[in-house]
């Protein structure tokens, strides 16, 4: 799994399809900004969101707070990218 170097700007949309394809174990490479997420894919379920929110605190070194977190988040891949890059600001 690519670490998020502080250096880094923005987590991009490629680091988090190599991210979800980990946490997932399935294809993400044609995920774009419109794919549905939760509620739309089998394994994206609330486990699958346990392991992602562990995986980006690990890769951004940050701490998230249930209070940070909406279920609307997790809908499409374009929410989720920008909740990354939100809590990583």
């Amino acid at each position: 799994m690519k670490s998020f170097a502080a250096e880094d700007v923005m987590y991009t949309a490629e680091q988090l399809k190599h991210l979800l394809a980990d946490v997932l174990q399935i294809d993400t490479v044609d995920f774009d900004s419109d794919t549905e997420l939760l509620g739309a894919i089998a394994e994206f379920d609330s486990m699958a969101v346990v392991s992602l929110i562990t995986a980006l605190e690990q890769q951004l070194n940050i701490s998230i707070a249930d209070d940070e977190l909406d279920t609307e988040a997790f809908v499409s891949f374009a929410s989720l990218l920008d909740l990354i890059n939100q809590l990583a600001a």
